[in-house]
């Protein structure tokens, strides 16, 4: 039996794969090395058939050899590129676990994380994972992948993505970001810094104490009770980061377009 299949489609489904590919590759949660490459690619392929119909309309049939490589290797830029610009949204989570991770006196515990291939203090690993899970668990991860999946209305492929803007938007992602988890960890490092102070004014009033001996578990102990006091806030905060994510995909996109 001979399935034949027109030149167009293939090209299109096989074009609008590399960007969702190069996006899955950095873009949480499926950047994590707990996804397979195997499982990754297929995801790739099913999400690119979505889109197939609309991208084989705006697919050139006399493209030659050397001009499709150019947009194979133009639409893993963008994908790369989205993918990386959505882990600055959500690195925001783990930066504030880092944080709380110094100010708690943790950071001494820093450990190798298999599915990042780097090094993770242990704050920081659990709001990691907290986050993942609660990525999945809300359905959040499925207004990033709308977000990306309509990057192929406002920016077709087979048009360059304006470098200018991805430099603008990292920038202020970066910012964004130091913003991000400073608001996500700033309550309770306030706390530890009152924790600190409390523990000075004990030392100077009554020195046979020695308070700042008591200063490291303390400081534990009241991290561990605020952090799940504050865990109940994490959903929230999730959620806003995911709409956050679409949104940056699909302006930068837009921007892109437009430029």
């Amino acid at each position: 039996m001979d399935i034949s299949l027109p030149l167009e489609q293939v090209v299109a489904l096989a074009l609008a794969s590399l960007r969702v590919l190069g996006w899955l590759l950095l873009a949480p949660p499926f950047s994590y090395k707990g996804f397979p490459a195997q499982v990754k690619a297929l995801l790739a392929l099913a999400l690119a058939l979505v889109v197939q119909p609309d991208v084989s309309a705006l697919v050139a049939t006399g493209l030659t050899t050397l001009a499709l490589l150019v947009v194979a290797a133009q639409e893993l830029l963008i994908g790369t590129a989205l993918g990386w610009l959505c882990y600055l949204v959500f690195a925001a989570v783990q930066s504030a676990g880092d944080l709380l991770d110094v100010f708690g006196g943790f950071q001494l515990a820093q450990g190798y994380d298999p599915l990042m291939q780097s090094g993770s203090s242990v704050l920081g690993r659990i709001y990691q994972l907290v986050a993942l899970a609660l990525l999945f668990a809300s359905g959040a991860h499925l207004v990033v992948l709308a977000g990306l999946l309509r990057t192929f209305e406002v920016l077709p492929v087979g048009q360059a993505i304006d470098l200018s803007t991805v430099a603008r938007v990292a920038t202020e992602g970066v910012a964004g970001l130091m913003l991000a988890a400073l608001q996500i960890a700033g309550p309770l490092i306030a706390v530890l810094f009152l924790t600190d102070v409390g523990l000075g004014l004990l030392t100077r009033v009554a020195p046979q104490l020695n308070a700042f001996a008591l200063g490291f578990p303390l400081k534990i102990l009241v991290t561990l009770v605020l952090v799940g006091l504050t865990a109940s806030l994490l959903p929230d905060v999730v959620r806003t980061l995911a709409e956050q994510m679409a949104e940056t995909v699909m302006g930068t996109a837009r921007a892109s377009g437009d430029a």
